[in-house]
């Protein structure tokens, strides 16, 4: 049991380039204690893994240096035959003036031309069903680009039939906005129009205005570009800031933080606030409801909805009652957590806890507008967490380039995209949405070599083409890991128990379904760590070490992660 020394991956077998399948353990365990339910039902969407792509890192196919949809649809071999995932989520690709990069919407039903036509995306969508991909689009329903022809029309005049389409307020007495709400980017989230004297509200950048959900044309119309999608053929949304939609409609001002940023500088910084007024009104769920319907008008579609919520119960009150809203939101309290097994647990068995009865979890540990896995807990911890992304109950979402291990890149000064980033340079998303990096060379991969990417590359040293011949890769071990997952029902599908729940260097647990059982331990510390088994086990799986025969007890090295049969 000898500790290898490199950065590979090693499992109980014959040292291929993806895992054997695996036999699955037998009454591995005692009778659970309190088991999480296995999943009900052949949802696609609750034994798929789905990969996010940021259209413009991704891949060029034009050598004008921005990703699109046409690269897209060249590396659907890729996604599908080499990496294995079975859906992939595309961030925004609208027409959009980019003030915001595509989340600032000037046509929900078309493709902007820096990533295609619509004649591309409907080739993508084939050519994703041609192969078994199912394709989820991002939706931007809290708020528009001020150059869509919606609000262009609302602040035309204060009579206009599409005045109240969005979120408009008169003056206070003093002159000034409304009231005291904040914008995301800094500063009040109200823009005065003196053409028409009151303020529209928004919650982002002043050219994302909000749109007023309050208003049943409007809402008609949001709904109408659902189904202009759908009867494309997409599989499903991704609803971007999906708890932002009803506001207070009285529009009070929201109280002082509790604790608030210090300096009086930082009286406009988002968090001096308890944001109780301008997000998240209780009728919001009736809204969710609405849209649901819409989906649920069709066969087998999905939603998941990016909710930003610590408070559990809150979080899972957009599943619905009756699992009639929105079909997952994300849960990004392990995206946003600790490296420990204390932090990590608690986060797991408090989401499993507010679950209504029926609903089904999703796992999230990168996303576009955090820093990446490799960067926020290093190479070794990255390739753990990998093996509980893909071994959690839930549905998990990968990130383009997690599964190379690529690292936030660094932006020299002047070169900034990001808006937020701007403002605060130190919460900069660029360094997140660097390009893909494919292969060796100027372009790697990604674009032609004498173009200029859109964003610096991350490094000039970590590549898929580079991974896929090496069996102790990131992306060995990714792909290791999906095909386990796909000839395992247990972890597509089982429930989960957790093992010595007080332990505080190790994070273990059992994936249950019928007789057949996995189980998933992770040292989250420097040291060497112990941990007894319920059973004797064999390894399938190590992110370290190679162990050949049964044992009843394992000593996991540093950051080390195993998965047993």
């Amino acid at each position: 049991m000898a500790f290898n020394g490199t950065r590979g991956m090693l499992w109980q077998g014959s040292g291929r380039n993806c895992c054997l399948p695996c036999d699955e353990m037998t009454n591995t365990t005692s009778e659970p204690k309190n088991p999480t339910q296995p999943a009900t039902d052949a949802a696609w969407w609750k034994t798929a893994v789905i990969y996010q792509i940021y259209p413009r890192s991704f891949q060029d196919s034009t050598g004008d240096g921005v990703g699109d949809l046409p690269g897209i649809t060249s590396r659907l071999e890729y996604l599908k035959q080499i990496l294995g995932v079975d859906a992939i989520w595309i961030s925004p690709f609208f027409p959009s003036p980019m003030a915001d990069f595509g989340y600032d919407v000037s046509d929900y039903t078309d493709v902007d031309p820096i990533f295609g036509s619509l004649s591309d995306a409907d080739q993508l969508i084939a050519a994703c069903h041609e192969i078994g991909l199912k394709i989820i689009i991002d939706w931007v329903p809290n708020h528009s680009s001020d150059r869509h022809p919606w609000f262009l029309e609302s602040r035309s005049s204060l009579d206009n039939p599409k005045r109240d389409w969005y979120v408009w307020g008169d003056p206070a007495a003093d002159g000034g906005p409304p009231n005291n709400w904040l914008g995301m980017f800094g500063g009040l989230a109200w823009e005065f129009d003196e053409p028409t004297g009151q303020y529209y509200l928004h919650t982002f950048l002043k050219e994302q205005p909000e749109l007023n959900w309050r208003n049943p044309q409007l809402e008609a119309a949001m709904h109408d570009t659902l189904r202009f999608w759908l009867d494309r053929g997409v599989d499903g949304f991704r609803i971007d800031v999906a708890h932002f939609l009803m506001k207070d409609p009285e529009m009070r001002s929201n109280p002082v933080a509790d604790v608030r940023p210090s300096g009086e500088k930082d009286k406009h910084h988002y968090d001096a606030q308890n944001h109780l007024f301008d997000k998240a009104h209780p009728d919001i769920h009736h809204t969710h409801a609405r849209i649901r319907s819409v989906l649920d008008e069709y066969d087998d579609r999905y939603s998941v909805g990016e909710i930003h919520e610590s408070d559990w119960n809150l979080w899972a009150a957009y599943y619905g009652d009756d699992l009639d809203q929105i079909h997952q939101p994300y849960n990004f309290s392990l995206l946003w957590s600790e490296w420990s097994a204390s932090s990590f647990r608690d986060k797991i068995i408090g989401q499993e806890a507010a679950l209504p009865e029926g609903a089904w979890p999703s796992h999230v540990l990168g996303n576009h507008d955090e820093p990446r896995l490799a960067s926020r807990y290093g190479e070794m911890r990255a390739r753990a967490a990998a093996v509980l992304l893909l071994t959690l109950r839930g549905t998990p979402t990968l990130y383009y380039g997690d599964e190379i291990a690529m690292i936030d890149g660094s932006i020299p000064v002047g070169e900034e995209q990001d808006p937020w980033g701007r403002e605060h340079p130190d919460l900069s998303r660029d360094n997140c949405r660097t390009p893909m990096q494919w292969s060796v060379g100027p372009g790697m991969g990604f674009t032609t070599d004498g173009s200029t990417p859109w964003l610096p590359f991350a490094d000039t040293d970590t590549n898929v083409e580079a991974q896929i011949a090496d069996p102790n890769s990131s992306l060995s071990l990714y792909r290791t890991l999906l095909t386990l997952r796909r000839d395992t029902p247990a972890l597509r599908s089982g429930d989960m128990t957790m093992l010595d729940p007080d332990n505080k260097y190790v994070l273990g647990y059992v994936r249950h379904l019928a007789t057949a059982s996995i189980i998933v331990a992770v040292n989250f510390t420097d040291q060497e760590q112990g941990f007894a088994l319920p059973n004797e086990v064999q390894q399938v799986l190590s992110t370290h070490v190679q162990r050949g025969e049964p044992f009843r007890h394992i000593t996991l090295v540093p950051n080390e992660a195993v998965i047993l049969r």
